[in-house]
């Protein structure tokens, strides 16, 4: 395992390149309406910011860090390296392709199959995520710690939605969580959607099709935050699009039992 000063420093810097990145996003951000940009799928925008702020971070910390590999959702693997970051250029894109609030520029660290660092920059908000492995995790410098709910009827739980899922697929889960008395709901930005199971305004956060580039940042984050995760990494998740549960621990074999789902 890399020295965990050396990973600091990334992290320091990559604050830094994330808040510049955020910047360039805000400038180049929609005003609220109808969407503004392309579409790669059903429901699945794409925006000039998301390859310009995607191009900004890889040109940044290749200056910065030539040795270690990169990965973003629009260019895929760029470089190869012991350490390796991994970026979603701008999570939430329906949100940000209508001026909405709720998206984030993300951005993780890994050493080879380890998530050690992550920054999460949600400038519409205003809210900064950074997490270190062994170290801790914090928004806007306060600690992060995961919900003390035990109670699946006081339980709020996030549904990621994806065309590549069934509506049957996703009703079934919409039920099973319904009849645990769990209020279910969407945002439609995954690292988010993670990052709010590390803080506690979330009991947990459900994706049946998700990838690395949406949780390389916010794996850090729900492991020092103490709740709990699937084993996403070993389950395929470092090479295709994925399940991924998080929960805060109190409920979090109740979640795992109605999702079908196991829990590291």
């Amino acid at each position: 395992m890399t020295d965990q000063r050396l990973i600091a420093q990334r992290l320091e810097v990559a604050r830094a390149v994330v808040a510049d990145a955020a910047a360039l996003a805000m400038t180049m951000r929609p005003p609220p309406g109808g969407p503004v940009g392309t579409t790669k799928g059903l429901q699945d925008y794409v925006t000039e910011a998301d390859m310009a702020v995607e191009t900004l971070v890889s040109k940044r910390i290749e200056a910065l860090f030539p040795e270690d590999g990169f990965m973003g959702e629009e260019g895929g693997r760029q470089r190869e390296g012991g350490l390796t970051w991994v970026i979603d250029p701008i999570d939430g894109t329906s949100n940000y392709a209508r001026g909405r609030e709720r998206w984030c520029v993300s951005l993780g660290l890994m050493d080879g199959d380890v998530p050690v660092a992550g920054v999460i920059n949600a400038p519409a908000l205003g809210e900064i995520y950074t997490a270190q492995r062994g170290v801790g995790a914090w928004m806007n410098g306060k600690k992060l710690t995961a919900s003390p709910v035990s109670d699946p009827k006081s339980a709020m739980v996030e549904m990621g939605w994806s065309a590549k899922v069934s509506p049957a697929t996703y009703a079934h889960y919409v039920k099973a969580f319904l009849e645990l008395g769990i209020a279910p709901r969407t945002g439609a930005c995954g690292a988010l959607a993670l990052a709010d199971v590390a803080s506690g305004r979330s009991d947990g956060y459900l994706e049946i099709a998700i990838n690395l580039w949406d949780v390389a940042a916010a794996l850090v984050m729900i492991e020092e935050s103490g709740a709990r995760v699937s084993p996403f990494l070993k389950d395929g998740g470092l090479t295709g699009g994925i399940r991924i549960l998080a929960a805060a621990p109190g409920v979090a074999e109740q979640i795992a039992e109605a999702s079908g789902m196991s829990l590291t």
